[in-house]
């Protein structure tokens, strides 16, 4: 099968293989460890990382640290108001399964022996929902877990003596076919109308952590799960690259 993507116009003028404008901005919050805000385009997560000494009870003893992640949507954060869930004496499917989707990223790219026994808590809240949000967060969560690490390592709770926490990076970005074509990096009005859609979690050595795709209304074949894995590695790498720049710069305060 062939795929063309010559003369795709999108809604918002991008090529197929472009990624919305993404800002990550450190030190978001004057508390938390770690705080980043990550944009892809309107969607925008505020991600903050909690550093605490000591480990879950089943953990401790075990030497090696513990990371985990907590995601949410603000009411407003869509075009309608949504219920808090802590309101309704419950969390939704959805948000359990991005938290753990969350967590488990984050994790497999630390060396919980090197963290020691410490624990980092990464709160993940969408405060404006365009399409992408979890893999948005899984973008920005990085960033903020990476900055709760350094202050670890500068404030003597981490002493694993030159070992790296952090084995590798990890970016997350969203890829679908529309109208037969595969894009990247989805915003809500490409989303809902994908005839596949699937989110994609790879590490900065181009290695995959995760890969949730759904045929949402046609059967996909190999050839358009190959160009839609193109896409996501080709634009998790420029994710990464946008990271390093943001981890490079000078952290205010």
């Amino acid at each position: 099968m062939t795929i063309s993507t010559s003369d795709i116009t999108r809604a918002d003028g991008r090529a197929t293989d472009q990624l919305r404008p993404v800002r990550i901005t450190r030190g978001w919050l004057d508390h938390a460890e770690g705080s980043v805000l990550v944009e892809f385009g309107r969607t925008r997560v505020l991600c903050a990382a909690s550093f605490e000494e000591g480990v879950p009870r089943w953990r401790k003893g075990s030497g090696e640290g513990w990371v985990t992640a907590e995601y949410a949507m603000l009411p407003r954060s869509t075009n309608t108001r949504g219920s808090r869930e802590s309101v309704k004496g419950r969390i939704g499917g959805r948000t359990h399964e991005i938290s753990r989707l969350v967590g488990r990223s984050l994790r497999a790219v630390v060396d919980m022996s090197a963290l020691g026994e410490n624990s980092i808590v990464l709160d993940c809240d969408v405060l404006q929902a365009d399409g992408g949000t979890r893999t948005a967060a899984i973008t920005g969560a990085y960033v903020a877990l990476a900055d709760a690490v350094a202050w670890g390592q500068r404030h003597g709770h981490i002493t694993s003596r030159g070992k790296p926490v952090l084995t590798d990076s990890v970016a997350a970005v969203s890829v679908g076919i529309i109208d037969g074509t595969p894009m990247l990096d989805l915003p809500y009005e490409e989303d809902v109308r994908a005839e596949t859609d699937m989110n994609v979690v790879v590490t900065g050595g181009g290695k995959f952590i995760e890969v949730q795709g759904t045929a949402e209304h046609a059967p996909f074949d190999r050839s358009e799960l190959d160009a839609l894995l193109d896409l996501a590695v080709a634009g998790t790498a420029e994710l990464t690259r946008l990271q390093e720049e943001a981890l490079a710069r000078e952290l205010g305060g």
